[in-house]
């Protein structure tokens, strides 16, 4: 491995392997939190690792189990964040952090043992500015798994690698993601107007100014899928919403792969509103529907009975709310013209 410069304090032991900053949004992660940072504080890393907790006004005692935690251990520090947001949040925790490799890790997550170090030997073999790996969807219970198959699938999300593998390599975005700070410095941190894609938006400002992002299937996160069809539909059309802001905010974003789903929500409308007065009509609906159970049938056929009979409903719910999400963004949602990438005050002082 080619090695970062070292601290001269540096234990031997840890000769060429940076300090991390782990940076962690939290929000409503009581349950959650204690394993996720246990996970990230026993590593098999052999530098040394410093654990931030951006915590955001909860309804449970996450505050209170966060602040345990750092009082327990001085690796962690917990600062606040005042508005829940994600992207908000990781600022905070970046303006906290003091080292040069900075890793998000969401409150939930559940990461590998060699997590970091697969990240850091990466950065150094490819001079990449940000590298992630797979979002490997796990569920427990029927539906659970019928969404976990969904989510790792090309009927479900496309071709994209952090969700169904890959060969290593450059990519647009990736799941989470270890970054150096310099190209954190360089691109202004996350944009705080977006909601959702923040990590998309972001990793397409690295790309173009000059940075690469890098996709490592060894590192392999899993990832607890929505557990309802009413959690699921939420999140894939709020997906397609900041989606869409995305592709009004950055021109030449967009491509067949994300236009496929309004295209088919339009479509099936638009034939079941002329079905009553040309019944051939009904072949669109009709059509995607068998597309879907036949695709099921497919994607599904290792999965138990109770959570394949569920499959082409997930499919369904996923396109559909995905699809009217990007057809029903407002264009108030989109960044005025000549905003620059915003963040609540104080900013964070990246690089110092």
């Amino acid at each position: 491995m080619k090695q970062f410069p070292d601290s001269p304090h540096a234990p031997a032991e840890t000769r060429g392997w940076p300090p991390i900053s782990v940076i962690m949004p939290v929000l409503n992660e009581e349950r959650h939190l204690r394993e996720a940072v246990g996970q990230v504080l026993a590593q098999q890393y052999p530098g040394e690792i410093e654990l931030v907790l951006a915590v955001g006004p909860s309804q449970d005692r996450t505050q209170e189990v966060a602040d345990a935690i750092a009082a327990a251990d001085r690796r962690v520090t917990v600062v606040p964040n005042p508005t829940g947001r994600t992207p908000n949040a990781l600022n905070a925790a970046i303006a906290a952090s003091r080292n040069d490799i900075v890793a998000r890790v969401d409150g939930h997550a559940m990461l590998p043992s060699d997590y970091l170090r697969v990240a850091v030997e990466t950065l150094a073999e490819t001079g990449a500015d940000n590298v992630g790996g797979v979002m490997a969807a796990e569920g427990i219970t029927p539906f659970e798994q019928a969404v976990a198959c969904a989510m790792t699938s090309k009927i479900g999300v496309g071709a994209a690698a952090f969700h169904v593998g890959g060969t290593a390599g450059p990519a647009d975005t990736v799941y989470l993601g270890v970054f150096r700070r310099s190209a954190l410095a360089r691109v202004g941190g996350y944009d705080e107007h977006f909601q959702r894609a923040q990590d998309w938006e972001m990793n397409h400002r690295i790309r173009q100014t000059g940075g690469l992002v890098w996709f490592q299937p060894r590192m392999r996160v899993s990832y607890r899928p929505r557990p309802n069809v009413k959690a699921l539909a939420k999140q894939y059309f709020h997906y397609g919403r900041w989606r869409r802001v995305v592709s009004r905010t950055h021109e030449g974003t967009i491509n067949l792969r994300y236009l496929a789903p309004p295209v088919a929500v339009l479509a099936m409308l638009l034939g079941l509103l002329v079905s009553p007065f040309f019944p051939l009509a009904l072949i669109v609906p009709g059509g995607y529907a068998l597309a879907i159970a036949a695709g099921s049938a497919v994607t599904g056929s290792g999965l138990p009975t109770a959570a394949k009979l569920r499959l082409p409903l997930v499919y369904a719910t996923m396109h559909c709310s995905w699809g009217w999400g990007f057809l029903t963004s407002p264009r108030k949602l989109a960044r005025p013209p000549g905003q620059t990438v915003r963040r609540e005050e104080p900013a964070p002082r990246f690089g110092e």
